[in-house]
This record gives C-alpha cells, sequence and structure tokens, in this order.
C-alpha cells in the first residue's frame, strides 16, 4: 500500500524547530518508519541535498499536495501523475498549500474543515483580497506581472485568493464631509459656558486664547506703554543721541553739565569721588576693548597689553591718571605721559602719587613713549576751559605721536563740537549726560557717575537713569 503514494507530491511538518518540507516521495520504509523525499523545498527554500528522509517521530502532520493516480484494478502499472512540479509553502506557514491543478473541486466546506486550527474562534475569518473564486475556478489561475515562468503559468493559491471581497472598501473615506459636520466655534462655546459655571477662567476662542507659556524676554503683567523720552533737560544740545532699547538720551551744552556737577559737589558727590568713578568706568571700557576675558586670563600672562596715557595738567588729565590707576592693578602695562609743571592741580598730584604705587610708568618726554604701535591710547589732553593748551609743543608733539602711531584712541570726557579734536578718537567717554560732540569723537558712549535723581530736579532736568544694569552704554546719533 505504501508503493501506491510513491511519486506523489507531499508537505510533512516536523514542527518549529525543523519547520516544513515538500518534495516528492520517492521511498517509504514501514519497518524502520521512514519517508524519503526526492528535490525537497525546506520552508520554501530549495535544499542543497537532492533527497532527505524523514523518521515518524520528527513528522507532526503529513499532507498530500499532489497525488500519482495508478491502474491497480486493471492490473496495468501504467499511472496518471497529476503535476510533479512541487508548491513551495510561505516561509514559516505551517498549513499546507491546497491542490491548485487538481481536476476535482474542493468544496468550501472541505477547505474551510481542512483549516480548522485548534483553539481559533469560530469567527475568525481567513485574510482575503480581491480575488475571488466566485469570479475564476479553482483550476483558473491568475498570474502576477511577471508570472510567466518558461512557457507556463504559475498557480495561484485558493486559500489566499479564494474569497469575495467586502464591495464596501471600494469606497474611499470622505474627510472633507466629516470634519464639517465638526462646529468648532459651537463646541467652544460650549465649554466657555461650562468653565463659567464652574467658576473657571474662560479658555475663550482659539484666536482669543492667552499663551500660558512665555518667552524669558515676556512679562506676565500687562505693561504700560513704554515711554522713549524719559530724559527732559531746559536747553537741549544740537544732538539727540539713543541707547540699544530706543531711550532718548540728549545732549546739554558745557555750561548746563558745569552746573550740574557744581550742585552734585554741593551735595556732597566731591571731586576725588567724582574722579574715582570715572577711572573705575573707564578703566572698565578699556579691559573690555583690550579683549576681556578672552585676553586676562592666568594662562596669557606672558601678552600683558600695553597702554598708552596721555594726560594734561588739568580735571580730565586727573581722570586719565585714575583710569591708568585700575588699569595698571589689573596688570596692564600702563605709560602715562604727563608734561612738567612748576605747579599743577591738587587732584593731579594726589592721582600721580598714587599711580607711582602701582608700578606704572611715568614719562614727561615724547621721545619715552614706544616706537611700536601699543593697544590702546586713552587720550585725556583736551581741556574744557583751556583751550590755549592746544598751542603748546607738548600738545602738539603728543598729538602727533597719538596719530602716527596707528593704535586706537579712546577719548576720555572730551570736549564738545566748538573746539577741534587734534586726536581721531574711535570711541568717545563722556559723563552723565553727553556734550553735543563732532563727528571725529568716534563712537560716544556714556558713563554713570552716581549722580541723585534729585540733583538733576533742581538744575531743571527730568531724568530715568538710562543705563539699566549697567554703568557704560553705547549711545547712537538719532
Amino acid at each position: 500500500m505504501a508503493a501506491d503514494w510513491l511519486g506523489s507530491l507531499v508537505s510533512i511538518n516536523c514542527g518549529p524547530t525543523l519547520g516544513v518540507y515538500q518534495g516528492e516521495v520517492v521511498s517509504v520504509d514501514q519497518s524502520s518508519q521512514t519517508i524519503s523525499l526526492r528535490q525537497p523545498f525546506h520552508n520554501g527554500v530549495k535544499c542543497p541535498v537532492p533527497e532527505v528522509t524523514f523518521s515518524a517521530i520528527d513528522i507532526k502532520e503529513l499532507k498530500i499536495l499532489d497525488i500519482t493516480i495508478g491502474n491497480a484494478k486493471n492490473g496495468s502499472s501504467a499511472s496518471t501523475k497529476v503535476s510533479s512540479a512541487p508548491v513551495a509553502v510561505p516561509k514559516g506557514d505551517p498549513r499546507s498549500v491546497a491542490n491548485v491543478n487538481s481536476p476535482q473541486h474542493c468544496s468550501k466546506s472541505q477547505v474551510e474543515r481542512h483549516l480548522d486550527i485548534p483553539g481559533q474562534p469560530k469567527g475568525f475569518r481567513r485574510r482575503h483580497n480581491s480575488w475571488s473564486s466566485s469570479s475564476k475556478g479553482a483550476n483558473q489561475a491568475t498570474p502576477k506581472k511577471n508570472g510567466v515562468k518558461n512557457g507556463q503559468m504559475k498557480p495561484r493559491d485558493d486559500e489566499c485568493f479564494g474569497e469575495a471581497i467586502d464591495d464596501g472598501l471600494d469606497t474611499d473615506f470622505d474627510f472633507e464631509g466629516n470634519l464639517a459636520l465638526f462646529d468648532k466655534a459651537a463646541v467652544f462655546s460650549e465649554i466657555d459656558i461650562s468653565e463659567r459655571r464652574n467658576g473657571a477662567r474662560s479658555r475663550g476662542t482659539p484666536q482669543d486664547q492667552t499663551p500660558t507659556r512665555y518667552r524669558h524676554d515676556e512679562n506676565i503683567l500687562e505693561a504700560k506703554p513704554v515711554v522713549y523720552r524719559q530724559i527732559t533737560v531746559p536747553q537741549p544740545g544740537a544732538k539727540e543721541y539713543c541707547t540699544d532699547s530706543g531711550l532718548v538720551v540728549p545732549s546739554i551744552s558745557y555750561e548746563l553739565h558745569q552746573r550740574l556737577l557744581s550742585v552734585a559737589e554741593r551735595h556732597g558727590l566731591s571731586l576725588e569721588r567724582r574722579l574715582e568713578m570715572t577711572g573705575v568706568c573707564a578703566s572698565q571700557m578699556a579691559l573690555t576693548l583690550l579683549g576681556g576675558p578672552n585676553r586676562f586670563t592666568p594662562k596669557n600672562l606672558h601678552q600683558r597689553p600695553t597702554v598708552a596715557l596721555l594726560c594734561g595738567p588739568h580735571v580730565q588729565g586727573a581722570q586719565g591718571i585714575s583710569c591708568g590707576r585700575h588699569l595698571a592693578n589689573h596688570e596692564v602695562e600702563v605709560i602715562m605721559f604727563l608734561p612738567n609743571f612748576v605747579k599743577m592741580l591738587d587732584s593731579v598730584t594726589s592721582e600721580v602719587t598714587m599711580f607711582n604705587k602701582t608700578g606704572g610708568k611715568q614719562v614727561s618726554s615724547i621721545k619715552d613713549l614706544p616706537d611700536t604701535p601699543v593697544d590702546l591710547i586713552i587720550n585725556c589732553l583736551d581741556c574744557h576751559e583751556n583751550t590755549f593748551l592746544m598751542d603748546q609743543p607738548w600738545y602738539r608733539a603728543a598729538a602727533d605721536w597719538a596719530n602716527q602711531n596707528r593704535a586706537p584712541v579712546l577719548s576720555l570726557d572730551p570736549p564738545g563740537s566748538g573746539q577741534g579734536h587734534a586726536v581721531e578718537a574711535k570711541w568717545s567717554l563722556s559723563l552723565c549726560l553727553p556734550l553735543s560732540l563732532a563727528e571725529g569723537a568716534g563712537r560716544v558712549y556714556l558713563c554713570d557717575i552716581g549722580i541723585p535723581r534729585q540733583v538733576f530736579k533742581e538744575v531743571g532736568i527730568k531724568y530715568i537713569s538710562p543705563f539699566g544694569c549697567k554703568f557704560v552704554i553705547p549711545l547712537h546719533s538719532a
């Protein structure tokens, strides 16, 4: 009886470990309980060996894919072979493929009984697509795009393509129509009414919603409109400046500037305090211009910057000497030029005495100044009162040296535009309120020397500090 199955195509399921094999039966040994397949396929892939033998203990399930019908009743040895081409089972699928080329049609009930899996719910429907067995017979196969091989059509699997599909899947979902059914305004109105009943704050419409998150520069509280002209003077100068934030800073005349300093000194802001405050602000600006923290590091002490300080025998010169003292305390090599005078102001003398304690270099001749360019020149030669100093030989020599040194120049407390500038400056630093400076003053900066608001009010100036968190701010021409 076992010989009747020789030449048939079978599918042998050996469990999840060994997998599924298909091939043509070449031998069946009843004594040893083995079966051999020729030209075997393992999980849909052709095996490299021509023959595989299985033991009965390894076989979990055996299915006949293609039967060789013999003429045993008529005593004839001839047999009719339905198909000799093995049908590959999908990889890892323990179920066999139905007989595609069989001349007998299997009913739907037989196929479903054949594919029943233990533990599977009865309501389970097999996956199918639009290929239906109702429109195609069991022997009719629909080829793929490249379904022709060696002049023969590849057979289709009726288990996969054998059931009809629901025609409703062909209709597309109407997204626009369903979206139109949603009334956004009505929904938000209901939410608003519900929150008002519960005492909660109304959300409002999406356009009216208050943002729940703010940027770092946004204020949660509603601010008043910004007033950019916070400083008004009784006699405005010829120019107006503005800060980086847009605040207007008007220039004042030299007479009003001197009256402001005089009232501040009467209220306790002495000249020594003013010199110290000016020196601190000017030195801080100079340190920034020299490189700031990128240059002044412990690993960069071998490249100490050099600053040339040009001072005259007046209050502006004393301010420069105070600045040089602070720079020397910050490891800056300072060379101070001050001409020899028999008698100088007490403020200048006291500042020179303190500067000499820092180890800075003081010279009285232009020949002792460096021949090579320095890192920065601080110009304090000009005086607001004595314009005749510009005609002195030492003044002209110092101005010529500064213009030929090719180093950037910082002018400290320069005079107004009515006086000439012998030294072309890149930056200018004014005190409390700027004067109307000429074009040669370069970029204008303003420093806070600590004058109280009531002192401004006493001289007729309505003043609100434009400095913010800084003591030195840049000004731009309005």
